[in-house]
């Protein structure tokens, strides 16, 4: 009745409802089991909640999830934000570094913006350092938003981290993140949200595109 509802909205209602538990776990288990449908080497990431981590259940979740459906430990990422540390550091800490030891990817997203600490980043080995959109759309309206970017990469990969540009909306944008360093870039520009089923058809189109850019190269 009331239209798509983002997960700016809907996500803080199932918070403060005691419902973002049951409905994180249903997506764990969702991502888990298409993730096994993909070829071998792609990898299948999950944003969790902070109230995931309070629980004390993350870890068993997310042990249940890759046990029925088979899905290798190396090919789930889960992502958290900043604000997740800031709730209770050494639970969450503590259940992350079990996470890592399993062999699942840890990645510390929307960097840079608000509770930035490098303390963080050395009492913890993420694995992915996934930089704000904020900077990337700062590019076309200061010039120092390259400068920082350029630091935050170089930090990443000081750190033995994978570094993400999130928010990429246009050519321009792309184009100005390879010289800064990033590894993997995101964003409506790349691809948009779509169902399950139309997955297949995008994995063997870029499957294509890089076997013609290899042939070419």
């Amino acid at each position: 009745d009331l239209g798509p509802i983002p997960p700016s909205e809907f996500i803080p209602a199932a918070e403060q409802a005691g419902l973002i538990t049951d409905i994180g776990a249903w997506a764990l288990d969702e991502a888990c089991r298409n993730a096994a449908l993909w070829p071998a080497h792609l990898i299948v990431a999950v944003n969790l909640s902070p109230a995931q981590f309070l629980s004390g259940t993350i870890v068993q979740t997310v042990r249940q999830a890759l046990e029925k459906h088979g899905l290798p430990a190396y090919r789930l990422e889960v992502e958290i934000t900043e604000g997740t540390l800031m709730k209770d550091s050494e639970l969450v800490l503590g259940q992350l570094r079990v996470l890592r030891e399993m062999g699942v990817g840890v990645a510390l997203d929307d960097f840079g913006t608000g509770y930035s600490s490098l303390s963080y980043l050395w009492r913890f080995p993420f694995s992915k350092l996934k930089i704000d959109r904020s900077f990337v759309a700062a590019l076309d309206q200061s010039a120092s938003a390259k400068g920082i970017l350029r630091s935050i990469a170089k930090l990443g990969h000081g750190l033995g981290m994978t570094v993400t540009a999130e928010g990429i909306e246009s050519p321009r944008q792309l184009a100005s993140l390879r010289n800064p360093g990033c590894d993997l870039a995101q964003g409506y520009l790349l691809g948009r949200p779509c169902p399950p089923e139309e997955l297949a058809a995008i994995i063997m189109r870029n499957f294509a595109f890089d076997l013609a850019r290899k042939t070419r190269d």
